[in-house]
């Protein structure tokens, strides 16, 4: 599912640039908007669409997610530590999917691996990844729902 800009939403402020791991996300000079150079090459890590603040850049979806003439939006909102995928189908209808955000918040640092303190041999022979019940909030012992998230439960939304 290569990404494309909307130039019409795009201001050309560059995250997207600054964010693709592949290097294909570039500002054209002449009317300074964001394109994909090589859409064959993108990764589809969806890096950029998610960080860009216009939601300029939209993904084209393969057939078995999303059937041919839909449109796909991906909605970053951090202050509720959610993403949601819009999907609209050419006969209008619409399904939203929401997912929690495990990531840190845009702008802070990613902590250095080397920082941070050696696993205790009972983390070792667990079956968790190394700090899992942290990154996916888990830390404090209770699986976290919709109502400790501040979120509440929509129409048509799949959680």
């Amino acid at each position: 599912m290569p990404t494309f800009v909307y130039m019409t939403r795009c201001d050309g402020c560059g995250m997207c640039v600054d964010i693709c791991p592949s290097d294909i996300m570039h500002i054209d000079t002449t009317v300074r908007r964001a394109y994909n150079i090589e859409p064959n090459m993108c990764w589809e890590c969806y890096s950029c669409v998610k960080a860009c603040p216009h939601h300029a850049i939209d993904v084209r979806g393969y057939a078995d997610f999303a059937p041919l003439g839909h449109s796909l939006r991906v909605i970053r909102e951090e202050e509720k530590g959610t993403i949601a995928w819009r999907i609209k189908f050419r006969n209008g209808t619409e399904k939203n999917f929401l997912s929690p955000i495990t990531t840190k918040p845009w702008g802070q640092e990613i902590p250095k691996l080397a920082d941070q303190p050696e696993p205790s041999p009972e983390m070792r022979d667990s079956q968790l990844l190394f700090n899992e019940p942290k990154y996916i909030r888990l830390d404090d012992g209770d699986l976290h729902t919709l109502e400790s998230n501040g979120l509440k439960m929509k129409e048509g939304v799949y959680y």
